[in-house]
Order: structure tokens, then C-alpha cells, then sequence
């Protein structure tokens, strides 16, 4: 009896401190900074991203269409390389093709950004191996070509992995590198956009060692897929993957497609499980910390990992007095295609040049026509980046909007003339895609003038105010065009006699130097990341420089960058916006893969 009544006295202590442990209170005296509302666990907490480098594909071609400037390759194993490919796609005697001095063989090599999607164009590199007797690969044109992934084992021989990419096209060398004084400048060259991507690069999120299960894996995915999806035939589809207990694929979201290092910092910065009371207090932190310079970029980034919700917390910062909290924080809601986000991002991609890149990057993303009329406003600005690093933005928001799309005078490159105000300008790249842009319709050449469009086409003066363009190839009728002075008509002429992109910056290049384009002409005139802003203290009058940190988006991103590329003004010939820009530029250096272990690059 007595121990049936110890028993049930256990029980009672038992059933009371279970009790006392199921109705424990949630929120116990703890600081801030260690309340889990606050300190929830993120994404990047517990994976690491993968795929973000950029894959370097390689291989050895052939250039023709050289005006005696080649030369017949010596033995090596690059021209045993390339007979067995000339043979494979049926060249009957290739040892008698390569004995022209109007061909060359040449090292080719591109590299593929993270994300890049199947079918996607790249930029292609090509130079002349060390010890080549080719003077010039101007005016040449690099034949299909397919791009792989290869090393050089220790053995010597050479591994051969995925073929990624398809290449050819006109090679653009550097208007300004003469043959006989500059050899290296002459005999590489760019293909823009001349490499077609054969598949989808993906990306990925790798667990960390102390989290990696099926439970956790899928939880991440699912956090993730909240936050974000996209839509297939109408279908709902998240973007992440579960795929092993240590790996979770990850699509890329269009919205980020020209930034896909800010989409996987915010993939990083979304929590993986939280609950509703958890995360209105973590909004009221990280609405402190938004509004502090200090810790506003990563406050910012997390705020837009949030998604909507985090809206009202994010156009508080709008009404800042700081201006890096004012871009931060309309960066973050221009990314959740907050209309608000417009004024403040075109004031700062005016103003400040260290968040330039950055700001018309996000109104590049941007549905809202507050975002278009910004960009559009910028078109006529006297600075030549900003102007155009807006009609860059704007053509990626809508390659078709009449304003941007230009003229298709030939599939070899973009031919934009634009009905702007401003100082009259004419811009080229030697990234990305090969176009032309004229900012002001009007702008003509000045006369006597002797100019050369690529080996073939002679641009020379016949009248006060006309202009012959004619083309002289050896074994072909000779072809002539009388135009007037203006750039527009030249060009065209030019175009219809068979010049291509590089052909046509030869003669923008050729008639700067010579003084007879009045106007300004800009080679690759794009804002940069890593530039440095002067924060003042607030009630004080010092400043102290900051550098606005982060990888340059894919939109404005500048591989292969010479310094001094032709064409480029001095900061004194540029605006006041544009000096301040010009100290802070980067500079790239190329790597020469597995070629350059076989015969160095030059």
C-alpha cells in the first residue's frame, strides 16, 4: 500500500514538472543579439554556392581572309591538331591551305560566365601561337570552331572534356596596333558575341559537412522556392532542386540573369525556416540596420530575400540622409520592381559613380515605366559612360523597344542611330555584343579625309561635301559608292560593300585620330565596380572613402579589358563625372589555359 502510494506521488511530481517544461516560456531574459528571431539560421549558413566561377574552353583554329599577313605553321602539336579537324570535316589537302600566307592558325579561347543559358552568346579570344610568322590577323575571320574544356595531364597528353561552344566570325583587332611596331597587338583579336553556348551552365548550393542530410537538403530547397519561382507552360516551378543530401541545383531566375552574383547572395541570405512572430521581429532589426551606412549592404540583402513583405521596411530607407542607405535600399526594391525605386537609383547613377554600375543595373530589371523614363532622361547626359551604360540597360530591359533596337544593315553586328540631345558621340564596344551607337543623327565627316575600312575598303574625298567608298580585292570587279560626309551614310555604304564590325571601327578609329570625326568617340565606355564614394560623417564636416564593393554585373562586365583601349578619352577631355570615374578603373590579367603549356601565349 505504501509504495502504490509513493507511486502515485512520483507520478504527480512527474506529470507537474511536465507540465512546468511543455508551458516553459518561448522568450527567455537574453540580449538581442542572441534572440534566435534574430539570429535565424540562412541559407548561407549551411551551404556554400557552386558553379560561380567562370570555365575557361579552348581549342586551336583557323583564320582566313588575311591579306598576305599569315603564314604557314611550322610542326607542332597544334597544326597536327588542326589537320586532323580540317581532314574530319573533308578538306582534301590541308598542308596546301595552310601554306597560304592569306591563313593562320590560331589559339582560341573563351571563357563561360556563371549561368550562362544554352544558346547564349560569349566573346572569343584568339591569338597566334609563340614563335608564328603571321604579322596580322586583321581583316581575318576565324572559321567554325568548337570550344572544350582541356588540360594537359603530366605525361604530355592533352585530356579533351565537354564540348561547350561553337565559334567563327570576324576578328577585331585593335585599330591602332600597326603591324610593323606592334606585333603582339596585331596578331590577337576578339570575336564579340562570335561563341554560341551548346548547354546550360547550372548553379548550386553545397551543404556544409556538419549539414549535410536528405532533411536538410530539402529544406533549403524548399526555403528557397518560396522565396523564388518561375513558370513553366503556366506551371509554378521552383528554381532549387534537392538533388543528394549534399547538393541542391539551382536554376537562375530571370530577374538576376545580367547579376547572377547578387541572385546567389540573396539565395545566401534567405532564412531556411522562421515563423511569422519570428520574422516581424527580425524585420524591426534589420530595419535598424539598414538605416546604418555600415551595416545597410547586408541589411539590404536580406531585406530582399524576404520578399515582399520587406517592402515598407525598404522605402524607409529611402528617406534617408545617408546616400549609400538611400542605393541600398532602392537597389533591394528595385529587384522587387517597386516603382519607388526609380528616382533615387537614376539621381544616384547620375551623381555618384561608385554605385553607377550598380544602379542601372537594377533599373535594367525593372517593368516599371519610372524606370524607362530614368534611363531614357540619361541618353543626352554629357557623361559618355552614363549615357551609355543607360542605353546598355535599357536594351537589356527590351531588346525591341524602338528607342534601342536599331537596324539590322547586317546580322554582323547592332547599328543604332539615336534622335538624342547631348554632345554628339558614337560609341563602340569590344565586349559582349559588337554594335555601333551614334548619339545624334546629324553628325558628319570632316573633309579632306583618307580613311581604311578594314584591307579591302578605301573611304576618300571627292567633293566639299561628298564622299567616295569604294572596295578593291584582288580578283574581284572594283565597287564604288558616292555618299555624303554624314557618319550614317558612310557606314552604311561601307556595310553594302561587305565591311564587317571590325572594318567599320577601323574607320571610326582611323578618322579620330585623324581629326576629322568632330564628335566624341568612345571605345567600351562602361561604369566599373570597386570604385570608391566619400562618405561624410553625419554632423560633421569630414568624409572618408568607402569602396562600393561587389562583383561588376554581367550586364557591364569587361573581360579582356586593354588599358588604353583606341578611342578612349583622357579625363580631361571627359566630363567632370566621367574624370572621377576614370582614377578608379580595374585592370584584368588572361590566363593561357592548356594551350599555353603546349606553346606559351605570346
Amino acid at each position: 500500500m505504501d509504495r502504490r502510494i509513493a507511486a502515485v506521488a512520483f507520478l504527480a511530481v512527474l506529470v507537474a514538472c511536465g507540465c512546468t517544461m511543455l508551458h516553459k516560456p518561448t522568450v527567455r531574459s537574453q540580449s538581442p543579439e542572441d534572440d534566435p528571431a534574430i539570429n535565424a539560421k540562412l541559407v548561407g549558413d549551411m551551404a556554400v554556392p557552386t558553379g560561380m566561377h567562370a570555365v575557361r574552353v579552348e581549342a586551336i583554329g583557323l583564320v582566313t581572309g588575311l591579306a598576305g599577313t599569315g603564314s604557314d605553321p611550322g610542326p607542332s602539336p597544334q597544326r597536327a591538331v588542326l589537320i586532323d579537324e580540317m581532314k574530319a570535316r573533308g578538306v582534301q589537302n590541308p598542308n596546301a591551305l595552310l601554306a597560304s600566307k592569306n591563313v593562320s592558325l590560331v589559339l582560341v579561347q573563351a571563357w563561360l560566365r556563371p549561368g550562362i543559358q544554352k544558346g547564349d552568346r560569349f566573346d572569343v579570344e584568339v591569338r597566334v601561337p609563340n614563335r608564328s610568322q603571321t604579322k596580322s590577323l586583321r581583316g581575318g575571320y576565324l572559321l567554325e570552331t568548337r570550344l572544350k574544356e582541356m588540360a594537359a595531364l603530366p605525361d604530355g597528353m592533352i585530356h579533351t572534356g565537354h564540348e561547350w561552344g561553337i565559334a567563327q566570325g570576324p576578328v577585331l583587332v585593335d585599330p591602332a596596333a600597326d603591324s610593323n611596331k606592334d606585333s603582339l597587338g596585331a596578331t590577337r583579336g576578339r570575336i564579340l558575341a562570335g561563341g554560341v553556348c551548346l548547354r546550360t551552365r547550372r548553379l548550386g548550393l553545397v551543404l556544409l559537412p556538419e549539414h549535410q542530410s536528405v532533411f536538410n537538403s530539402s529544406r533549403i530547397a524548399n526555403a528557397v522556392n518560396r522565396r523564388f519561382y518561375t513558370f513553366d507552360r503556366g506551371i509554378q516551378t521552383g528554381v532549387a532542386t534537392a538533388k543528394t543530401d549534399n547538393l541542391i541545383d539551382l536554376a537562375v531566375h530571370p530577374r538576376y540573369k545580367d547579376n547572377v552574383a547578387r541572385y546567389m547572395a540573396v539565395v545566401r541570405s534567405i532564412v531556411v525556416e522562421e515563423s511569422e512572430t519570428e520574422r516581424m521581429a527580425r524585420l524591426q532589426r534589420l530595419e535598424q540596420h539598414l538605416l546604418d551606412p555600415d551595416t545597410a549592404p547586408q541589411a539590404a540583402l536580406q531585406l530582399e530575400a524576404i520578399g515582399p513583405q520587406a517592402v515598407p521596411v525598404l522605402k524607409k530607407g529611402l528617406g534617408s540622409p545617408s546616400v549609400e542607405v538611400q542605393f541600398y535600399a532602392a537597389e533591394a526594391l528595385a529587384y522587387l520592381d517597386e516603382r519607388d525605386a526609380a528616382e533615387p537609383l537614376g539621381r544616384i547613377a547620375r551623381q555618384e559613380p561608385a554605385f553607377r554600375v550598380f544602379a542601372l543595373t537594377a533599373l535594367s530589371t525593372m517593368n516599371e515605366f519610372a524606370a524607362y523614363e530614368q534611363l531614357r532622361d540619361m541618353l543626352s547626359l554629357p557623361s559618355a559612360e552614363t549615357r551609355y551604360g543607360a542605353f546598355r540597360a535599357l536594351w537589356a530591359m527590351n531588346p525591341k523597344d524602338p528607342l534601342v533596337a536599331g537596324e539590322k544593315i547586317t546580322s554582323d553586328f547592332g547599328y543604332h542611330v539615336l534622335d538624342v540631345g547631348g554632345p554628339p558621340m558614337i560609341h563602340v564596344t569590344r565586349n559582349r555584343r559588337p554594335e555601333v551607337v551614334i548619339f545624334g543623327k546629324d553628325q558628319r565627316f570632316a573633309t579632306p579625309l583618307v580613311l581604311n575600312a578594314g584591307n579591302n575598303i578605301m573611304i576618300t574625298t571627292v567633293g566639299p561635301n561628298e564622299l567616295s567608298v569604294a572596295r578593291f580585292a584582288v580578283g574581284q570587279a572594283d565597287q564604288k559608292r558616292i555618299v555624303s560626309t554624314k557618319v550614317d551614310d558612310v557606314l552604311r555604304a561601307v556595310v553594302e560593300l561587305g565591311g564587317t564590325y571590325p572594318d567599320v571601327v577601323q574607320a571610326l578609329q582611323e578618322a579620330k585620330a585623324a581629326g576629322v570625326l568632330p564628335g566624341r568617340f568612345e571605345v567600351d565606355a562602361l561604369p566599373e565596380a570597386g570604385r570608391t564614394y566619400q562618405r561624410v560623417a553625419a554632423g560633421s564636416d569630414s568624409s572618408a572613402a568607402v569602396t562600393a564593393d561587389g562583383p561588376a554585373p554581367e550586364l557591364f562586365e569587361q573581360k579582356g579589358k586593354q588599358a588604353g583601349s583606341a578611342g578612349k578619352q583622357t579625363p580631361a577631355a571627359a566630363s567632370s563625372e566621367d574624370a572621377s570615374a576614370a582614377n578608379s578603373s580595374s585592370k584584368r590579367k588572361s590566363s593561357g589555359g592548356w594551350l599555353s603549356k603546349i606553346l606559351p601565349w605570346r
